[in-house]
C-alpha cells in the first residue's frame, strides 16, 4: 500500500536490521506469554495485530495452541508467511479488520499503535481488538511514549551486517505538537546490487496514559496495568476483558 513508509515495503531489509540489532524477540515473547497466562491461565489462542515479519508470532506459537497474525503491509506478510507457513496471516488495518473467530489474547507490539493519528482512531482500534477477544481475554499493547516522557532532538544510528548485506540507519526524532516526527535515512549495500538509499518519515502520536485507558475501556477493559520494560522501551499496557 502506497501510504506505508518505505521500510514497510522493504520487509527483508527491516527483518535483517532488527536481526542485526539483536532484538530479543524470543525473550520478549516469553514474558508476554507469562503476562497473558497470569491473567488467563486457560488462554490457548492469540492474535498478533501488526505482526510484521512474524518473529514474535513464531515464539507465541510455542506458548499457545492457536495463533494468527494481522498486518497492513503485504510485503511484511510475505516474509512472515515464509517464516510461519502453517499460521493464518491476514492483511488488514488495525482499526477495522474483521476475522471469523475470537481469541484469548490480542497483542499489538513494537509501538505500532502510535501510527494512529488521534484518540478517535485509537478508540476504534481497541474496539476492533475487543470484538476479536473472548470474555476474560487479555489485551497487550506496547504503546509509543507518553507525552511527559517524549524526548526531542534524539539521534540514533546503527550499522549491521546480515547475510552478506550491510545496512546503515540514521534517525532524527523531534516532538511536533502531539506527535514524534521521526526521519530515518537508510543505506543498503550488497555485492550484487551495490548501494541504494531511501528515506523514511514516521509520525507517531504521543497519546496520554488516560487516552490509552479510555481506549481500553472501549474494548470492555476497565482496569489496565502498566508494566515497565526497560529504560529505552516505552513499557506495556495490559488489560483483561470483562
Amino acid at each position: 500500500m502506497e501510504d506505508l513508509s518505505p521500510i514497510y515495503r522493504n520487509a527483508e531489509i527491516y527483518d535483517a536490521l532488527y536481526e542485526g540489532r539483536d532484538r530479543t524477540y524470543e525473550a520478549d515473547s516469553q514474558r508476554l506469554v507469562e503476562y497473558v497466562k497470569e491473567r488467563n491461565p486457560s488462554a490457548s489462542s492469540l492474535l498478533d495485530v501488526c505482526c510484521g515479519t512474524g518473529r514474535n508470532l513464531r515464539s507465541f506459537a510455542d506458548g499457545f495452541e492457536h495463533v494468527e497474525g494481522v498486518d497492513l503491509s503485504g510485503d511484511m506478510l510475505e516474509v512472515a508467511r515464509k517464516r510461519l507457513p502453517d499460521v493464518p496471516l491476514h492483511q488488514g488495518d488495525m482499526k477495522d479488520f474483521s476475522l471469523d473467530r475470537r481469541f484469548d489474547a490480542v497483542t499489538c507490539l513494537f509501538s505500532s499503535i502510535g501510527y494512529l493519528e488521534d484518540p478517535g482512531q485509537l478508540n476504534a482500534a481497541l474496539r476492533c481488538f475487543g470484538r476479536h477477544l473472548n470474555p476474560g481475554g487479555v489485551i497487550v499493547v506496547e504503546p509509543w511514549w507518553f507525552p511527559e516522557n517524549a524526548l526531542s532532538g534524539t539521534v540514533m544510528g546503527d550499522v549491521v551486517k546480515v547475510d552478506g548485506r550491510t545496512i546503515a540507519r540514521l534517525s532524527h526524532t523531534v516532538v511536533v505538537g502531539r506527535a514524534h516526527r521521526m526521519s530515518a535515512q537508510y543505506l543498503v549495500a550488497d555485492a550484487d546490487s551495490g548501494i541504494r538509499h531511501f528515506t523514511d518519515l514516521h509520525m507517531l502520536s504521543l497519546f496520554t496514559r488516560q487516552e490509552y485507558e479510555a481506549a481500553f475501556a472501549e474494548a470492555g477493559v476497565t482496569s489496565v496495568d502498566f508494566i515497565e520494560t526497560g529504560r529505552d522501551r516505552p513499557g506495556l499496557l495490559v488489560g483483561v476483558k470483562s
